[in-house]
């Protein structure tokens, strides 16, 4: 089937799978998990493939570390792909919900009631992961969704597919049709002009992902283009908290988007304590780069040339600033809105940088690698947004779902409510779930 078949099928299918019971979606995310267990060697062997063929484009300056370290898939990364389709199991569906009612005359409901977006377009890069995540979050959500991922894991994601294809085909009333892998370049660029059948992009890539998508699509898009996450030490810092945090942030994944890449440290932290975090840091692998000030305390590789830099790896952008109004302006103007952190004992200073910062994620003493559908509860998720449409942050269940108003009437007319003798509404709310 050619690219429009494949969304025709798709949408075909949406419309089904937006009726099944919880009972349906939940029985087909338990045999997806199992299917992936059962077939994890296969999986990753195909990924071996894969790997092997990367290691020659690394070693010729044709892929990035970082790339490289996302096309991996461990069993550990399996297993805890499996574990969050099975922590969708106990989530309550996202579909169906009464969001809001109101009466708005005796005899005359509306209601708001939750329903899937329909059909899904993902393209994303390296991370084969992104495979059985957004599957995952489409069979709950009741979605329906095509996959273009990125030749360097053609191996991986087509082992996948096939799994989750296989398993879905063995629940009864599941339809055909729900999901599909696309291929080539040809293909991707055929899917963003299926705006009559697709409802909904999202690119899970690079910055040079996203501006292409939304410059060759008219169907909306959801998505993030960088991570350039930042950390703000306080005057009032913890040390050995500041120096833990940071170094889990920066070096636990280098390669997520949720990897810390720029720290700042108020002027009037402890010269000390400065001291410890930077060599602390440069203890665990981080090379470092800043002006004089932070070349004075520790070696640096040289200045920072762009401030608006994700390094992806074991590479850190270090700033002084002289308190946090000047930190939350650093963030707002150079960060991407992913995530950024406070560490701070001083409870008016993080309310200011918390309500100040325009992050799609802000934190207090924690690490920014918390930003993650898994971590947050939401069994996986399909993404993170950094933008400010109906859903923001981490993309789960409830940012795959959308609302429809449902009017319940007894024979009313518009004419009886307008003119001289117009009936009132009454408009009363009678609750909902949100």
């Amino acid at each position: 089937m050619n690219v429009t078949e494949l969304a025709q099928r798709a949408k075909n299918a949406s419309f089904r799978l937006a009726t099944l019971s919880g009972s349906v979606k939940n029985t087909a995310l338990q045999q997806v998990a199992s299917a992936l267990r059962a077939h994890a060697d296969e999986i990753l062997q195909a990924n071996a493939l894969d790997l092997q063929a990367a290691q020659a484009a690394l070693a010729a300056g044709q892929m990035k570390q970082a790339l490289y370290e996302r096309l991996k898939l461990t069993p550990e990364k399996l297993e805890t792909t499996v574990r969050g389709m099975e922590q969708l199991l106990a989530l309550p569906d996202p579909v169906g919900m009464v969001l809001d009612e109101t009466e708005l005359d005796e005899g005359l409901i509306l209601q708001k009631i939750s329903c899937p977006i329909g059909v899904l377009g993902i393209i994303f890069e390296a991370r084969p992961d992104v495979i059985p995540q957004i599957c995952a979050l489409a069979i709950k959500s009741g979605n329906a969704a095509l996959l273009k991922g990125g030749k360097e894991s053609l191996h991986t994601n087509s082992a996948l597919m096939e799994t989750i294809l296989s398993a879905l085909s063995t629940v009864p009333g599941y339809p055909q049709g729900s999901f599909a892998l696309l291929t080539s370049r040809e293909e991707s660029a055929q899917m963003l002009l299926e705006d009559r059948y697709i409802d909904l992009i999202i690119p899970r890539g690079g910055n040079g992902l996203l501006a292409y998508v939304k410059a060759n699509t008219r169907i909306p898009v959801l998505g993030h283009a960088d991570g350039v996450c930042h950390m703000y030490i306080s005057a009032t810092a913890d040390v050995a908290m500041a120096c833990d945090v940071a170094v889990d942030a920066k070096t636990q994944y280098p390669a997520a988007c949720n990897a810390l890449e720029t720290l700042l440290i108020d002027d009037n932290w402890p010269l000390s304590k400065q001291e410890k975090l930077l060599h602390t840091l440069i203890e665990h692998g981080v090379t470092l780069y800043g002006d004089a000030r932070v070349g004075a305390l520790v070696p640096v590789a040289g200045p920072v040339e762009d401030w608006h830099t994700e390094y992806g790896e074991k590479k850190l952008s270090v700033r002084f600033v002289p308190n946090v109004q000047a930190a939350t302006a650093h963030i707002n103007t150079y960060g991407s809105h992913h995530t950024d952190a406070i560490i701070s004992q001083d409870e008016q200073e993080v309310q200011l940088f918390l309500n100040t910062v325009d992050s799609a994620g802000v934190y207090h003493n924690c690490s920014t690698r918390f930003a993650d559908g898994y971590r947050y509860g939401f069994g996986a998720e399909v993404g993170i947004s950094t933008g400010k449409t109906h859903a923001r942050g981490p993309v789960g269940l409830t940012g795959l779902t959308i609302y429809k108003y449902k009017l319940r009437g007894n024979g009313q007319k518009v004419a009886d409510y307008v003119g001289p003798h117009a009936k009132p509404f009454t408009h009363k709310k009678r609750g909902g779930n949100v």
